[in-house]
């Protein structure tokens, strides 16, 4: 097995084809642990020697908070973030570990949802383009904009306790949609309490509409099957038209997280918590200022689940509009969130105890047999939905029995940044990007030039690649590659 010196100190030792450690050192309570191959690790090591901001810094860091289990691991995907790496795992010790904001992030429950229809692609090549119409019509998208749904700050308070099933009771969407809604949808342990009149105010209006930055709303259809079992279990079949919504709490989860700063820089102090990095300020888990972190977080996680049920509403009425498709004939494959902190029960050398996840970028990937996993699917494992970019294509997995023994039952979320946004908006132009997607039978609707630019399919890393890692390693389990028709940006 190899090993690849960082500095005088840090050393990274190969463990397996794909999977990498930092052994524990200096205040390290645990091992970094890295899913990726030798080229991958490079990339690492030269980042952290050339630039301030290094995703394997952060690793180091977070495997030296407070009751720490296991590892502070990394998926494929992984590149800098706040505090955590996106990418980045870490599960806590409920009586001695910690909560942090940054093992979250500020779009709490970032997540996809991926809708099946019984379509074939030959049924809509030649109405891509009304059907994108309709799409960016009808889907409210981009900076600041505002949902379908208006809201007073008593139903604000009802939908961060109740999550999608309100959005259901009131009209939008179908109450079958819960089932494969992880969580069905809505989280227990909400308290509006916890969240700022400012939060609830920025968000009253957002309910129903797709954001900015890497947020998309994108037709698909099934390009490749790789396990028949676990596609027929979740509905597939080649060429298929699948729909995928990539959105989250939008101005909510945001000012959670702007109002959490402060609560837990304080309790980082309190409690005495070494901090490593500013951004990693934290509480114990079980101090008041942890529980009422956490009961503002699951308010987050329940405003995206309402969020993308609205967002499918939306999207089965544009279908209607132009396809005459029925919305009941377009059902809910999977939701499955990769911006959170929850607490699951895991076992650790031997025993079963309770940890709170944080998956940072990363998103949940229970293997066969857990009942947190819908009856139809329960057999082969949760769908786990990994999106790519615009110009590539994108995954349906599902987890393994070893991403339960090594990884807290979690895996990657997506391809990976490869260039900050700032770079990629220097170096692409919407529009011409908009050509080259067309020549490629993709249909592009944008809400923004910039925004756009900073999502080339360039700036990321080759989804491709990084899933063969994590299948390779066990983790995940390839079911289907899909290939996008249409996308819809902010």
């Amino acid at each position: 097995m190899k090993e690849i010196p960082v500095n005088n100190q840090i050393t990274i030792k190969q463990r397996g084809p794909y999977i990498w450690e930092i052994p524990p050192l200096g205040e390290m309570r645990v091992p970094g642990r890295i899913y990726t191959d030798q080229a991958g690790v490079e990339e690492l090591v030269h980042e952290m020697q050339t630039q301030d901001w290094s995703a394997l810094k952060q690793i180091i860091n977070v495997a030296c908070l407070p009751g720490i289990q296991k590892a502070s691991l990394a998926m494929a995907d992984i590149h800098p973030g706040y505090g955590f790496p996106i990418g980045g795992i870490g599960a806590f010790d409920l009586q001695e570990g910690v909560v942090s904001m940054a093992g979250v992030g500020y779009d709490i429950n970032c997540g996809v949802r991926t809708l099946r229809t019984a379509l074939h692609r030959d049924e809509i090549q030649d109405k891509k383009e009304e059907l994108a119409d309709a799409l960016y019509q009808t889907v409210p998208a981009g900076l600041g904009s505002e949902g379908e749904i208006r809201l007073t700050m008593s139903e604000m308070d009802k939908l961060l306790i109740q999550g999608a099933e309100w959005v259901v009771r009131h009209g939008y969407g179908l109450p079958e949609d819960l089932e494969y809604v992880e969580e069905h949808g809505r989280i227990a342990g909400a308290d509006p309490d916890t969240v700022s009149a400012k939060a609830k105010e920025r968000e009253l209006n957002q309910i129903g509409s797709l954001g900015s930055g890497n947020h998309y709303l994108e037709v698909q259809w099934v390009e490749e099957i790789f396990d028949s079992d676990a596609a027929n279990a979740y509905g597939l079949f080649p060429g298929q038209i699948l729909i995928s919504i990539h959105s989250g709490s939008r101005a909510l989860g945001h000012q959670i997280g702007s109002d959490s700063l402060k609560l837990l820089d304080e309790a980082s102090r309190r409690y005495n918590i070494p901090i490593r990095d500013r951004e990693l300020v934290c509480a114990p888990f079980n101090s008041p200022e942890g529980r009422a972190y956490m009961a503002a977080v699951y308010c987050g996680i329940n405003v995206a689940f309402a969020n993308r049920q609205a967002l499918a509403h939306l999207t089965r009425e544009a279908f209607q509009k132009a396809l005459r498709i029925k919305p009941d004939q377009i059902t809910t494959l999977y939701e499955v969130a990769h911006n959170t902190a929850k607490v699951e029960t895991h076992v650790i050398d031997g025993v079963s105890k309770q940890v709170v996840v944080h998956r940072k970028g990363a998103t949940r990937a229970f293997g066969p047999g857990r009942s947190e996993v819908p009856a139809a699917y329960r057999a082969v494992g949760q769908p786990v939905l990994v999106g790519g970019t615009m110009g590539t294509c994108s995954y349906i997995l599902r987890g393994t029995q070893k991403a339960m023994e090594e990884t807290f039952g979690s895996a990657l979320h997506g391809a990976g940044r490869v260039m900050s946004r700032n770079q990629a908006i220097k170096q692409f132009r919407a529009d011409e990007l908009t050509r080259s997607l067309s020549k490629q039978g993709i249909v592009v609707r944008g809400h923004s030039k910039k925004g756009l630019a900073e999502e080339a399919p360039d700036a990321y890393k080759d989804v491709d690649q990084v899933v063969e890692i994590m299948h390779a390693a066990g983790i995940v389990q390839k079911v289907a590659r899909v290939r996008p028709l249409i996308c819809i940006k902010g």
